[in-house]
């Protein structure tokens, strides 16, 4: 069986640290890794309008922002078919289909839609479309027979879905469809890095975000105004680490070598960390060593967008080709579930 990974995002805005570290980064690894056959990522635009509904200017113009991001991080059109959701209208159609074989009670059980239904107010007023996201997501991963699937920690419910929608079809019509496996981050802080204010996480709503397009003035606003140990009054106060945005900042970004760099008096993050908690180390100093690191990961980052701002529209193009190229094979993936369904009437 092939190896074939899917992965993308919802653009509903620039890109941040969160999603650098927590896929973007690895996506890049995977892609030159030479491990997978196949990678698929996907700028979900009509997930995006579920919620969107009312702004599609908003999803319109983040297109290109998000494809930017992608590129500047070293995705790379040769290596990974990047794609546009809503122009491969198979996609809706195996949505449709898949929607025979799950219960409203089970969409109602799953633990990220029921998060994400609160995080957004909705209530009793829930769009369908966003209510039936976990179908439309077995779709995206199915069309493209995708074995792996990277994600967080927060999407393990919406995967386990799909694979008992895959399960229930293959065991109605015969096998069919791939059952997808999970992909976690290796690092554990690469999980879901909290926003900048020590909320959970890190959302474009809450703008709570460090966007990997920032300016640095911007990231060294962000960085010193970070969310710490609001006990840690005094130079001389033991810190606390949990709940420390700035330490799990560093977690996520820091190696021994940049202290180096931009720390010689510590030999890594654990002295730093025995330091802070015994007391004597201040936020500032932290936080300023933190800038460092993140500056040193995103200026590269930012320096191939400078130079790809220059040809967008030809950008654009890559995308088209790439959509194209993703239709193809999500057709011939929809030609065998009906198939399976025999509601090929007329082949």
């Amino acid at each position: 069986m092939k190896k074939i990974i899917l992965t993308g995002d919802r653009p509903t805005g620039r890109l941040h640290v969160g999603h650098y570290v927590g896929s973007l980064k690895r996506r890049v690894d995977l892609q030159n890794s030479g491990e997978f056959d196949s990678i698929y990522i996907m700028i979900a635009d009509a997930q995006a309008l579920t919620d969107n509904f009312d702004n599609p200017e908003k999803v319109r113009k983040n297109i290109s922002q998000v494809l930017l991001d992608y590129l500047s991080c070293g995705l790379d059109p040769e290596k990974s078919t990047i794609l546009v959701q809503s122009y491969i209208p198979e996609l809706t159609e195996l949505t449709f289909y898949y929607s025979n074989l799950v219960t409203v009670s089970r969409l109602k059980r799953n633990p990220t839609v029921k998060s994400e239904i609160a995080m957004r107010g909705f209530n009793s007023s829930i769009p369908v479309g966003f209510f039936t996201y976990p179908i439309s997501q077995t779709a995206d991963i199915t069309a493209f027979k995708a074995t792996t699937v990277p994600v967080g920690e927060d999407q393990l419910p919406m995967l386990e879905q799909a694979r008992e929608i895959v399960r229930s079809f293959n065991s109605i019509y015969g096998e069919t469809l791939v059952e997808p496996k999970e992909m976690l981050p290796d690092n554990q802080a690469c999980n879901r890095l909290p926003g900048i204010d020590g909320k959970a996480k890190m959302s474009k709503s809450l703008g709570n975000c460090i966007y990997l397009s920032d300016d640095p003035d911007d990231i060294r606003k962000k960085v010193m105004s970070m969310y710490t140990d609001p006990n840690h009054i005094k130079i001389e106060d033991p810190g606390n680490l949990e709940g420390n945005t700035v330490f799990i900042y560093l977690d996520a970004f820091c190696k021994d070598e940049h202290f180096l760099r931009y720390l010689p008096e510590y030999a890594n993050l654990d002295e730093l960390k025995g330091h802070y908690t015994k007391g004597g180390l201040g936020d500032v100093k932290v936080k300023k060593f933190l800038y460092s690191v993140l500056m040193e990961e995103l200026e590269p980052i930012q320096k191939r967008r400078a130079q790809l701002e220059k040809d967008v529209p030809s950008l654009m193009e890559q995308l088209k080709e790439g959509t194209e190229k993703a239709r193809e094979v999500a057709a011939q993936t929809l030609s065998e579930v009906k198939h399976s369904m025999k509601i090929d009437y007329f082949e």
